[in-house]
């Protein structure tokens, strides 16, 4: 099953311009490859040239040609993409079809007039594979990220097509959910030797397991096809905004003597002795611990409770504060209770019992109207936020909805769509722009209206680094400079490190923990309880023998911090 790109070029109906640009890609059968890339480099769209979505569902003009298994596919109906090619895609919204998971998994085989007698245990295997098969009888869409994107990943393992193709299938996933999702694929790959095409903005994560080849796009181009240890060494990485592991980014912070022979891709086998007097030298630089800050309380919740189906809590018991001006994580698996707690203080949803305050106020007491000029939420999935065709009218109907005169609603959305990286889009329609890119437009439209609290669900979901880095700077900065308090809702632990002081950990709907965040960050049995994992710069500390992790991890954050 081979994949040849010749001079293949693609441009959107709606764009001048292709967005993508002579593309000469052979992957041969059986091969796992990455296609990494900034938002809006293409890769999507590549994987959309694959599955059949491009031309058949997305319209535009190609020249050039594709084939797959020797077959060129200017030929084909969808029916023939469909046979050979599998898609997970990144918006799993869109790709359910069955009222239950266990319909959705089934799906394909229905298709093929399987028997029930034969679909039933391979439905059930498939499902305990993605840790699913208590949930058969739910509804895909009562499920968080990670459980909607494990239902698809289940949808296409259960059809035997040749070519496997991951669209950010990291995504919306906690860390060990991750890890899982890779290991899966990683077991598919040995056990089927079936072709493997993963995009991703996670290189680390996706690296947990072999890859043969990474290819890097940017503007529509392929600038790289080279090995993991390759690409790591070569530098393209921090030229086109991907974010390296972050143990190579603690090895280059030390100056630690890398060298081409190093396998860099592989944490496990670098070569500890060697750069151990580069760590600890480079450990022993840092500048003493700050005090903590002490913050006067914006938001307090009292033992919040909720079930959506009256039977399991969602939510139990929970009490926690955050001071004006704080940046603080809630942290936890898929599902665990995270999101409930923003649709409490939103006014979606009430609590079964317990109670929320803003600046003392019972926010049951407020209309959503009034919740909503002081609390901003960008949820997690951008498609559930857009309602305007063209990027500048959503990003002003906050404004423009509360009055503003016209001209103001210009000044303050321009500056916006500067500093979100939008500037150049304004005038395009929303249809036209990547997941990620629309994530941004999302943030914009909150941030044009000045919160006082601004509540991030999940933020560098389909983002690449170097869009999401200006963007949370630039949050940072708000959080400095107007006091703005920011919590984000994540299970990316590099944004949590880089960004947070204090996490707030909820686990199988319970507050677990509630700290500074480089001690959570520190205690590997608390965060397993959390479905989240260690990150490699405490691999690191501990490879060196490092005792004071909760510093060396400070230390790291602190150079970060004054590199940038």
């Amino acid at each position: 099953m081979t994949i040849a790109f010749s001079n293949f070029s693609f441009r959107y109906e709606s764009l001048d311009k292709p967005t993508l640009k002579n593309i000469n890609l052979r992957i041969e059968k059986g091969e796992k490859i990455v296609i990494i890339g900034p938002s809006g480099s293409g890769k999507s769209t590549l994987g959309q040239c694959l599955n059949g979505l491009v031309p058949h569902a997305i319209k535009g003009e190609t020249s050039g040609s594709l084939q797959i298994n020797g077959q060129d596919t200017s030929t084909f109906d969808m029916h023939d993409y469909t046979e050979q090619v599998g898609t997970v895609l990144q918006d799993t919204d869109s790709q359910f079809v069955g009222l239950s998971i266990g319909e959705d998994i089934a799906f394909a085989l229905e298709n093929q007039q399987m028997s029930n007698i034969d679909m039933y245990p391979l439905v059930k295997s498939t499902a305990k594979m993605v840790d699913l098969e208590t949930m058969l009888d739910r509804s895909p869409h009562d499920l968080s990220g990670g459980q909607k994107q494990r239902v698809s990943l289940a949808g296409i393992l259960v059809d035997d097509v040749d070519v496997l193709l991951f669209d950010e299938p990291l995504a919306s996933l906690d860390p060990k959910t991750s890890k899982a999702t890779i290991e899966i694929i990683d077991q598919l790959h040995q056990e089927t030797n079936k072709t493997i095409i993963i995009i991703e903005h996670r290189l680390e994560d996706v690296l947990h397991k072999h890859i043969d080849r990474v290819i890097l796009m940017e503007r529509g181009e392929i600038i790289a096809d080279t090995t993991p240890d390759e690409i790591l060494a070569s530098g393209l990485l921090d030229v086109h905004g991907i974010r390296e592991p972050l143990y190579l980014s603690t090895l280059k912070a030390a100056k630690a003597p890398l060298t081409e022979e190093d396998k860099l891709s592989v944490f496990e086998q670098l070569d500890f002795k060697k750069f151990r007097p580069s760590i600890q030298t480079w450990f022993e630089q840092r500048s003493s611990v700050a005090p903590a800050q002490s913050f006067p309380t914006l938001l307090e919740v009292h033992g919040l409770t909720y079930s959506y189906d009256g039977e399991k809590n969602a939510l139990e018991d929970v009490s926690f504060k955050i001071g004006k001006g704080e940046f603080v994580s809630i942290l936890g698996k898929n599902g665990s209770g995270k999101s409930t707690i923003t649709k409490i203080i939103m006014g979606v949803i009430e609590p079964d019992s317990g109670s929320a305050y803003l600046n003392g106020e019972e926010l049951s007491q407020m209309s959503i109207f009034e919740r909503s000029q002081k609390v901003g939420v960008v949820m997690q999935n951008p498609n559930h936020m857009i309602s305007h065709h063209m990027i500048f009218d959503e990003v002003a109907f906050g404004l423009r909805n509360r009055g503003v005169e016209e001209s103001v609603v210009k000044s303050k959305v321009e500056s916006v769509l500067e500093l979100c990286g939008l500037s150049k889009f304004r005038k395009w329609p929303i249809e036209a722009l990547s997941y990620g890119q629309k994530k941004r437009v999302t943030i914009a439209s909150i941030l044009v209206l000045e919160p006082e609290l601004l509540i991030l669900d999940e933020p560098t979901s389909g983002q690449d680094y170097r869009n999401y880095t200006s963007m949370l700077n630039f949050i940072q900065k708000l959080n400095n400079e107007l006091g703005i308090t920011v919590v984000i809702i994540s299970h990316d632990m590099h944004l949590v490190l880089e960004y947070t002081t204090r996490s707030i950990v909820i686990a199988d709907s319970k507050l677990i923990a509630n700290a500074p965040m480089t001690e959570v960050f520190s205690q590997p049995s608390l965060l397993e309880r959390a479905n989240l994992s260690t990150t490699s710069i405490y691999e690191l500390a501990s490879k060196m023998k490092i005792e004071e992790t909760n510093a060396f991890m400070q230390h790291f954050i602190d150079y970060e911090r004054g590199s940038l």
